[in-house]
C-alpha cells in the first residue's frame, strides 16, 4: 500500500491533529485535514469541547468518532484533484487512529466525566498489590474504549514516584501506579495486556511518560523540566517498567504498541554532570541511546512506534521560542528527526499563524516539500509510515469501513463493571495511621445512633465542555449521603440525617478566616465526629485542614477526628498526622471509594490495602517496606539435579538421603519471600541469611547473601 500513496498521503500519516467543537461536516477544518491532507489519526479531548454534556456524552462520542472514520472512507472512493499536478487521482485508504487520555479517577484525569464505568486511579490499583486486579481494570477499559470506536490509548503512565512530595510542582498524585519500579512494572504490563484483550486487540496501547517523568520538578504541559540522572541511574528506576512492557514483556498481549515521549531534559545523562540534553523528545543522541538499549532495540525491530507528546503545549512554546517568535514546523521536524515516528501536534500555533489548523496546514506543506527534495528524509518518512501502517493493520487485519465502524450495539455494554472498581476500592482502603492496634484502643466502637457527625470535604467540580454546566465529582455531602444511603433509617437505623452535617472546605476556611458560614460553628460544636476527605494539593485543601488542626484544638477536644485521603496520601505532615485519631487512604474518588470509606467510619470493613508510595510524613520509607521481612519464617529444601528415571521400572525406588561431607557446597532453595507488607519480594532480591547455631555455645556461623 506504502508503494501507492503520495508523497502528501505519507507524510500525513505522521500526523495526529486536534480540532475544536463537534462539527466534522464537508465544511469543517477537521474534514479537510482528512480528506485532503490526509492526517493519520485525530486525538480527542474534552478541553476542546469534542464532547457533549450528560446525558448524550458517550452517544455523541460515538457518532462523531464513527463520523471521522466515515470521511476517511469517503474520501478514498471518489477521484479528486491532486492540488500539485491538477490531475484526478484516488486516494488509498487508511484508518485513522482516533486517540484518547482517559487516566481515571474522574476530572481532571479524565476527558470523558460520563457514561463509562468509573474507574480507580492507577494509585488505587498499585495499593492493592494485586497484578491481576490492574488486568481486570485494563479489560474493562480496553473494553469500553473499543466499544466507542477509540482505537488508540495514552497510558498507562509508568512513571515511578521514587521521592513524593506535597509542595513538588510536577506532583503526579494519584496517575502512578506506585514509587517500586519492579511494582509499577508488574502493574504496568498486567494493565495493558488487559487493554489489549479487553478491546479483542483492536486497541494500539501506548504507554507513558518515557522515559519515566516520577522525578521531575515540574509540570510537563508549563515547562521543560530537567532531571538529574543519567543513563545508568535511569536504567534502574524510571526505565526498568517500561523494560517490562517491551523487550521483557511476558507475553504479546503486556507488550505495549507505542512509547509517548516526553519533553524532558537530563543532566549528566552521559555521565558529564555539566552536560544537559535537549528534552528527549527533540534530542536524537539521547534518545538513540536509550532506544539502544537491548529491550528497546529487540521491541522497536519488532515494530514499536514512538509518538511525540504534545508539540503544542506551553513547555515546548517556551523552549522553542526566541522572543515573539515560534516556528511550529521546525519544531516538527526537529521531533522527527529526534526518532518520534508519529507526531502530536496538539493545538500548535506558529506565531505567523492565525490558528492551529492554518499552522498544521503549514507543517504538512513543509513535510511533503522536504520528502520531494532530501531522499534521507524521505527514507525515515517511509520507515516510519511502514510502522504505522503495521500497526493499524494489526487491529484491523483488512482495511474496510466495515471492519472499522464499531458496532452501536456495544454501547449497551457500557458502564456496567462497577463491580471491578468496587473490589479495587476494598483491597485498596489502607490504614495510614495509627497501627491497627492502637485504633482499636482509639476508635473501639463506630459512630452510635446519638452521635453527631460532621464532614468537611474537599469538593470537586468540572465541566464536559466549556459551554457545559459543572458536573459534582465528589460533592460537599457525598459522604453524609452515602453514610445515610447504608446506616440510615432505611438501612439498619444506626444514624439519620438531622445528625449528620455537611460542608465544603471552603466552608471551613471561611470560619477560619472568621466568615463563618450559618450553623457551620454550631453544628461543630455539637458534633462528636468530625471527617474529613481530602482528594489533592491544588488549591491549598491540605492547609486548610492543617490550619484547622492548628488554630482550634479547642474545637476538637474529646471528638473523634479523622481524615480520608480520596487522592495521594502524602500531603499532611506528621504534626497533623499526629492530631487525627484515623488516617486512612482511598486513593481515589470515585462513588464505590466513597461507598468503602463510609463502611470503614462505621468498621464494617477493615482496610487490607498498603501505600505503594512512600510518606514522608509518617516515615513510612518504601525501600523498607518492599524489603524481605526479617522475621518471617522461610521454608528451604535442597536444590539437588533431578534424578534419572529408571526405565521399566515397574516399583520406583525411593529417593536417597543425600550424603554429605564437611567442604562440600550445598545449593537450596527458598519458598517465596514476603516483605513487611506481606507481598512477595521480587526475583533478584539480594536477601542476607545468617546461620546461627543454638544452645550453649551457640552464634552466627556464616553469613551469605543470596539472589
Amino acid at each position: 500500500m506504502r508503494s501507492k500513496m503520495t508523497p502528501e498521503e505519507r507524510v500525513g500519516q505522521l500526523f495526529l491533529v486536534t480540532f475544536t467543537g463537534t462539527d466534522s461536516s464537508n465544511q469543517s477544518q477537521i474534514y479537510d485535514l482528512i480528506v485532503n491532507r490526509h492526517v493519520g489519526g485525530v486525538i480527542l479531548k474534552a478541553g476542546n469541547d469534542n464532547f457533549t454534556a450528560a446525558p448524550n456524552t458517550i452517544p455523541a462520542a460515538y457518532q462523531l468518532i464513527q463520523s471521522l472514520q466515515q470521511i476517511e472512507w469517503d474520501g478514498s472512493t471518489r477521484a479528486v484533484t491532486d492540488p500539485k499536478t491538477g490531475q484526478l487521482v484516488q486516494n488509498a485508504y487508511v484508518p485513522l487512529l482516533i486517540g484518547i487520555s482517559q487516566d481515571e479517577d474522574g476530572s481532571p484525569n479524565d476527558q470523558l466525566l460520563s457514561g463509562l464505568t468509573p474507574l480507580p486511579s492507577e494509585m488505587a490499583i498499585g495499593a492493592t498489590w494485586k497484578p491481576d486486579l490492574a488486568n481486570k481494570v485494563g479489560a474493562v477499559m480496553g473494553r469500553e474504549l473499543s466499544a466507542l470506536g477509540v482505537n488508540l490509548y495514552f497510558g498507562p503512565a509508568l512513571d515511578v514516584l521514587e521521592s513524593p512530595s506535597s509542595s513538588a510542582l510536577g506532583d503526579m498524585g494519584t496517575r502512578v501506579f506506585g514509587g517500586d519500579p519492579y511494582w509499577v512494572g508488574e502493574m504496568g504490563s498486567q494493565y495493558v495486556s488487559g487493554l489489549h484483550s479487553g478491546s479483542g486487540n483492536r486497541l494500539l496501547v501506548v504507554a507513558k511518560h518515557f522515559p519515566g517523568r516520577g522525578s521531575s520538578d515540574r509540570p510537563q504541559q508549563d515547562e521543560v523540566a530537567t532531571v538529574r540522572k543519567s543513563l545508568e541511574q535511569l536504567k534502574q528506576i524510571e526505565l526498568a517498567p517500561f523494560f517490562d512492557v517491551t523487550g521483557n514483556a511476558p507475553s504479546p498481549d503486556a507488550t505495549v504498541d507505542g512509547l509517548l515521549v516526553s519533553h524532558i531534559r537530563y543532566q549528566g545523562f552521559q555521565g558529564n554532570i555539566r552536560a544537559t540534553t535537549r528534552p528527549i523528545s527533540f534530542d536524537e543522541q539521547a534518545l538513540s541511546a536509550v532506544l539502544n538499549l537491548p529491550q528497546f532495540s529487540a521491541w522497536r525491530n519488532n515494530g514499536g512506534l514512538l509518538i511525540s507528546d504534545d508539540l503544542g503545549s506551553r513547555a515546548v512554546r517556551q523552549f522553542y521560542s526566541t522572543g515573539a517568535d515560534f516556528q511550529a514546523r521546525n519544531v516538527a521536524r526537529d521531533a522527527f528527526v529526534a526518532g518520534n515516528d508519529l507526531l502530536y501536534l496538539g493545538n500548535i500555533v506558529s506565531s505567523n499563524a492565525p490558528d492551529t489548523y492554518s499552522t498544521v496546514v503549514r507543517i504538512l506543506d513543509f513535510f511533503a516539500q522536504k520528502y520531494r527534495e532530501d531522499p534521507a528524509f524521505a527514507q525515515r518518512v517511509d520507515a516510519s509510515v511502514l510502522r504505522i501502517l503495521m500497526l493499524k493493520n494489526r487491529i484491523y487485519n483488512v482495511f474496510s469501513i466495515a471492519q472499522v465502524l464499531a458496532p452501536a450495539s456495544k454501547l449497551d455494554s457500557l458502564a456496567q463493571s462497577q463491580e471491578v472498581t468496587f473490589e479495587v476500592a476494598r483491597k485498596s482502603a489502607t490504614l495510614i495511621s495509627p497501627g491497627p492496634k492502637d485504633l482499636t484502643a482509639l476508635l473501639p466502637t463506630p459512630p452510635q445512633v446519638r452521635d453527631r457527625l460532621i464532614f468537611f470535604t474537599d469538593v470537586v467540580q468540572a465541566r464536559q465542555c466549556s459551554q457545559c454546566a459543572d458536573q459534582p465529582i465528589l460533592s460537599f455531602d457525598a459522604f453524609q449521603n452515602v453514610v445515610v444511603q447504608l446506616y440510615g433509617p432505611q438501612s439498619g437505623n444506626q444514624t439519620s440525617s438531622f445528625r449528620l452535617s455537611s460542608y465544603s472546605l471552603s466552608d471551613l476556611s471561611d470560619y477560619l478566616s472568621g466568615k463563618s458560614p450559618p450553623y457551620l460553628g454550631d453544628d461543630l460544636s455539637r458534633s462528636g465526629w468530625v471527617i474529613f476527605s481530602l482528594t489533592d494539593n491544588s488549591a491549598g485543601q491540605p492547609q486548610i485542614v492543617s490550619r484547622f488542626l492548628s488554630e482550634r484544638q479547642d474545637l476538637l477536644r474529646d471528638k473523634r477526628v479523622l481524615l480520608f485521603a480520596f487522592g495521594a496520601p502524602y500531603y499532611l505532615g506528621a504534626t497533623d498526622i499526629s492530631r487525627l485519631d484515623a488516617y486512612y487512604a482511598l486513593y481515589s474518588k470515585e462513588p464505590p471509594f466513597v461507598e468503602v470509606a463510609a463502611r470503614l467510619l462505621f468498621q464494617e470493613l477493615a482496610p487490607t490495602g498498603a501505600s505503594p508510595v512512600s510518606i514522608p510524613g509518617l516515615g513510612y520509607d518504601l525501600i523498607q517496606v518492599t524489603a524481605p521481612d526479617p522475621n518471617q519464617i522461610i521454608p528451604i529444601t535442597l536444590d539437588l539435579p533431578a534424578a534419572p528415571t529408571p526405565a521399566n521400572a515397574l516399583t520406583p525406588e525411593a529417593t536417597p538421603v543425600p550424603l554429605f561431607k564437611i567442604g562440600d557446597t550445598i545449593s537450596i532453595r527458598t519458598d517465596v519471600i514476603i516483605d513487611r507488607n506481606g507481598n512477595p519480594v521480587p526475583d533478584g532480591t539480594v536477601v542476607h541469611f545468617s546461620i546461627t547455631l543454638t544452645g550453649e555455645g551457640g552464634g552466627i556461623l556464616q553469613q551469605a547473601d543470596a539472589v
